[in-house]
């Protein structure tokens, strides 16, 4: 593995576990560790943007012990945007002198002194987000060492200023770099045969391109980073077409196409034979351009065989250069220190859908935008939204992971929903309440983002982020994420499968347990109150999760079981084979711990 990315053009992918096809191995590279629970900590941005200091990080630090939320598992404090000078010095990173005097290995001695673990963050592109021209890109293997003699735990990785897609900041002609171009026809010749075959006549795969009349179109990898479109599927697209040849030989491929730089259309063609489980790439790199008004033709020189032959015009180069770059982060810290135990949030944001590709490395992947635009300061405490129709809002993060489930889990990693927005302002306590459990139950990483001088031991903010009913949830250890079961304006639609932006609606997720036990939340994502009965049976419950609990059959024969509210420790003796709610607040949930009686 290469140390460094290169900023001249995008890495050439040399090995087949960084293409598309090995994307659904479901095997990490192996010198990832696995096994690990979702991260707790704080993260410095919701909190402060990127107006963190030390001193604010030292009373964050000093503040979780005194409200022993070290003891419930927040161990990680991440230094987030803002904290290095705005250049490279002698070409390494730096702290910013007069937020962080003392230097990051101070304030990392001073964390891990309380017991705690040090986190910083980066970025893949030139630049980090807020501005500092210090991203990792091409600086791979400086940083990671820098990263390894500041001592730190935990590094989250950005995705801005990115240079081989456009990412937020980056040129928007980058997309050059992320779309093939628009396909008119392909032309197979050889020395006694010749065949056409327009592009109108092949089959599209995956979701986002399309026939537009002459071209097929928007040949690429769907972006992730806004609301409205599903994470389930093939989210990245082919033209497919199929070649019967006469005898086996060296053949011309000409490809007619229209080039661009612009979303849908760009200029970075990859041309591989067979099916994806076999191909052979025969192409992948930059077209000429060509101009409006006239197609350009491209002459690929390839081995076919006698018969039939499937040749896939796609560029999957949004999935497979994003990894390559965060992979060369992770490498280059596993080379800096061979035994490290550093873990690796991917900030990518769901832009170039890493649920397909982020377990190979990354112990989370955040799946949209920030949360939050309305970050905080020193004297002010930011802002949440509970149901806001962009990324910033708990409803549309949980709408977007909630049916994530399948793309998580202990050999794997952990969907990403944002840092929390409980105890910031405009969301109030049953949004907090409800924000806990679904995070809890989503088996997201438990980043607290708010100013926690706010809090005071036993008020309702440390009642919510110190319920430990809630957090046996996220770090139970069979490791499984919650699945939604039934959603209320769902007919014949999967529940667990369905993207809904629709927040009119009760939710029903369960959650096997490591002992046995379920983890049962209703959630009524409306803000009007639901005065109507919502209930589930065993029956359906096992149905759903059946496959990943330990003890199936003895909840398919139990006639009795305790249900158990994890808010306020009720405890409820069913001696019928049905879970019932009678009614649910407006953005209210009941969450419940289900055991054999």
């Amino acid at each position: 593995m290469r140390l460094n990315t290169s900023r001249i053009s995008p890495e050439k992918i040399e090995s087949k576990e960084y293409a598309y096809p090995s994307f659904n191995d479901g095997k990490p590279f192996s010198e990832k560790k696995t096994g690990r629970l979702p991260a707790m900590g704080w993260n410095s941005w919701n909190a402060f943007g990127s107006g963190n200091t030390e001193a604010l990080t030292k009373a964050m630090a000093d503040k979780i012990l005194e409200l022993g939320l070290d003891k419930l598992g927040y161990e990680y404090l991440v230094l987030d945007d803002g904290c290095y000078k705005q250049e490279r010095v002698d070409g390494k990173l730096s702290n910013e002198e007069v937020k962080f005097p003392s230097g990051f290995k101070a304030l990392a001695d001073y964390i891990h002194g309380k017991g705690l673990k040090f986190g910083m963050y980066n970025d893949i592109g030139t630049n980090l987000c807020a501005g500092a021209q210090v991203g990792t890109c091409g600086h791979e293997e400086t940083d990671a060492k820098s990263y390894v003699e500041w001592g730190i735990d935990f590094l989250k990785v950005d995705n801005c200023y990115y240079l081989w897609d456009n990412a937020t900041f980056s040129n928007g002609e980058n997309a050059r770099f992320s779309f093939a171009p628009d396909i008119a026809s392909i032309k197979v010749k050889g020395d006694d045969f010749e065949i056409v075959k327009e592009a109108a006549s092949g089959k599209i795969t995956g979701q986002g391109p399309w026939f537009d009349g002459k071209y097929v179109t928007n040949i690429g990898t769907f972006d992730g980073t806004n609301t409205g479109t599903t994470p389930v599927g093939e989210r990245s697209g082919e033209l497919e077409l199929d070649i019967k040849i006469p005898k086996a030989g060296e053949y011309s491929l000409f490809v007619e196409y229209r080039s661009g730089k612009r979303n849908g259309c760009g200029e970075w063609l990859q041309i591989a034979l067979g099916d994806k489980e076999h191909e052979n790439r025969i192409y992948d790199e930059l077209v000429t351009s060509s101009t409006d008004d006239k197609d350009s033709i491209l002459e690929v020189k390839c081995f076919l065989k006698e018969g039939n032959n499937i040749i896939r015009l796609m560029n999957h180069r949004r999935q497979e250069n994003t990894l390559n770059a965060y992979a060369t982060m992770f490498y280059a810290l596993q080379n800096a220190a061979p035994r490290n135990d550093i873990q690796l949030s991917i900030c990518e944001w769901g832009k170039t859908q890493p649920q397909n590709w982020g377990y190979k490395i990354g112990n989370s992947w955040r799946i949209l935008n920030d949360i939050t635009f309305c970050v905080g300061s020193d004297r002010d405490f930011g802002r949440g939204e509970w149901d806001n129709p962009g990324t910033q809002s708990i409803v549309s993060q949980y709408n977007k992971a909630v049916i994530m489930d399948r793309f998580a889990g202990l050999e794997k990693g952990w969907n990403d929903p944002d840092m929390m927005v409980i105890g910031m302002n405009d969301v109030d306590e049953t949004m907090c309440r409800t924000h806990m459990s679904m995070w809890c139950m989503m088996n997201s990483p438990l980043m607290l983002g708010l100013d926690l001088r706010r809090v005071k031991k036993d008020d309702w903010i440390y009642n919510i982020i110190a319920n430990e009913n809630l957090i046996s949830l996220n770090q139970d250890a069979l490791g499984v994420q919650s699945r939604r079961i039934y959603s209320s304006i769902l007919e014949n639609e999967a529940p667990d499968l369905t993207y809904i932006t629709n927040n009119d609606r009760v939710d029903i997720l369960a959650k096997p347990l490591s002992n046995g036990d379920i983890a049962l939340a209703f959630y009524n994502l409306s803000r009007e109150d639901k005065p109507e009965s919502y209930q589930i049976s065993i029956e359906e419950i096992v149905k759903m999760i059946g496959e990943e609990m330990v003890n199936k059959v003895d909840w398919l024969r139990t006639e009795k079981f305790v249900a158990m509210d994890l808010f306020n420790d009720e405890k409820t003796i069913i001696d019928e084979k049905i879970v019932r709610v009678d009614g649910i607040k407006g953005c209210d949930n009941v969450t419940l711990r289900l055991c054999i009686a």
